[in-house]
């Protein structure tokens, strides 16, 4: 297993880990407030998950880079990761609306299961990279017809998406970082920032009126609706929290987790880079929350405050972190962490489809009403988790709890193997 920097892996692995909590609730009716997304503007630990991602985003992209150079080998690598990471995503999104005829329940299942392993063969396998790029682009091609060339099916699949902005943000910050010097990667981060505020809060919205930050009102909003109108998040249908104006502002992130690799790969003593860290964390979370008088702080819109504010607690975390781990050398407790932290895109695309097949899998309900059956992830929870608890909200997080052990047990035995997929 090649050297890596444990702090970062201990980061990223607990950042998976709440992942893997908050995405994956017993019963999504009952949960502890730190673990659900805030309603609107404000900010939860839950929040922290996707920002915390696209920081280590920028991270990685130094560690990966040593020595800077652009070339096209260099392009076609970043574009064929680029397009990889996007494609996972897109497929999560493609999942539930694939349909052969009218098959349902085990047959459907087998047939989306095939489809998954084609994916996956594709797009986490380890093989020549110009094979990697010309599949890549001929799925690209394939998925985007199946969404725009009036197909039933997939006239309403969702194209944005959390692995589609990861993509986008990587794809931009390795070409900003490849390319241009650290005063070049300021002045674009802070343009990011203070442009989309500008736009936010100083354009009106067509149809609309004056600028503002409300749900579903806001120029972002309509950006979305304009461009992608009927492939929107579900919930919302006219709006994404992964939409596209919103992806200016996320850029910033992955730049600032960027600033945060050049100064953990300097030649700085530890304990000073310690202090860089803490002291920059410190004055990003303050600085964010100050913008938020005027700004809210506000993850589905990804504003500027939210990205000053949660960088400043990445950078807090990964100062703590990199102190104990890399300048104390205290790490006896790092490897559960580790195991999470060296496979995430395993975790984050599988998470998003087993739960999807064990569910069309129906097992005879014990309950007469329930003549169709129940799902296994729903039996599991249903009759043996929740009848140990007289609380729901303690037997929701102990069905995610289950299910991170579950997947601690899967890990385990990649890791002892050392198996780790990228793509």
């Amino acid at each position: 297993m090649k050297q890596r920097l444990t702090s970062l892996d201990v980061f990223r692995g607990m950042t998976i880990m709440l992942m893997t909590i908050v995405n994956n609730p017993g019963d999504w009716g009952n949960i502890y407030p730190p673990l659900e997304h805030a309603e609107w503007h404000g900010c939860t630990p839950t929040d922290l998950v996707f920002p915390f991602f696209l920081f280590i985003v920028g991270i990685s992209t130094v560690l990966s880079m040593p020595v800077k150079k652009f070339n096209v080998s260099m392009l076609e690598k970043i574009i064929t990761r680029a397009l990889r990471i996007l494609l996972l995503g897109l497929f999560l999104n493609f999942f539930s609306k694939i349909h052969v005829g009218a098959l349902e329940g085990i047959p459907l299942m087998l047939i989306r299961l095939g489809f998954t392993g084609i994916i996956t063969v594709l797009l986490l396998g380890d093989y020549d990279r110009k094979k990697q790029l010309a599949f890549a682009l001929g799925l690209f091609v394939l998925m985007m017809v199946l969404a725009f060339g009036g197909f039933k099916d997939y006239e309403e699949v969702r194209i944005p998406g959390v692995l589609q902005r990861i993509a986008l943000v990587y794809f931009i910050v390795s070409i900003i970082y490849a390319t241009t010097n650290t005063t070049t990667q300021v002045i674009i981060g802070l343009v990011c920032l203070l442009g989309y505020w500008a736009l936010m809060a100083l354009v009106p919205v067509p149809g609309i009126g004056a600028p503002n930050f409300e749900k579903g009102t806001n120029l972002a909003a309509w950006i979305d609706n304009l461009i992608l109108p009927g492939h929107l998040w579900v919930t919302s249908k006219t709006w994404d929290p992964e939409g596209i104006l919103s992806t200016i502002p996320a850029i910033g992130t992955g730049l600032a987790g960027v600033f945060t690799g050049k100064l953990l790969t300097n030649k700085f003593p530890k304990n000073k880079k310690v202090i860089y860290l803490l002291s920059a964390g410190a004055l990003g979370v303050m600085i964010g929350l100050l913008w938020d008088t005027v700004f809210p702080i506000n993850k589905s819109l990804w504003t500027s405050s939210f990205v000053i504010y949660t960088a400043g607690l990445a950078l807090l975390v990964v100062g703590a972190l990199y102190f104990i781990i890399d300048n104390l050398g205290f790490d006896s407790w790092t490897k559960p962490f580790v195991i999470f932290g060296v496979n995430p895109m395993l975790v984050f695309f599988f998470s998003g489809v087993i739960p999807r097949i064990l569910n069309m899998i129906k097992i005879p309900s014990p309950d007469p009403a329930n003549q169709s059956g129940v799902g296994i992830t729903s039996y599991i929870y249903d009759y043996w988790i929740s009848p140990l608890f007289t609380e729901p909200k303690n037997a929701s997080l102990a069905g995610a709890l289950t299910y991170l052990l579950i997947w601690f047990v899967i890990l385990i035995f990649f890791y002892r193997r050392k198996l780790i997929f990228k793509v």
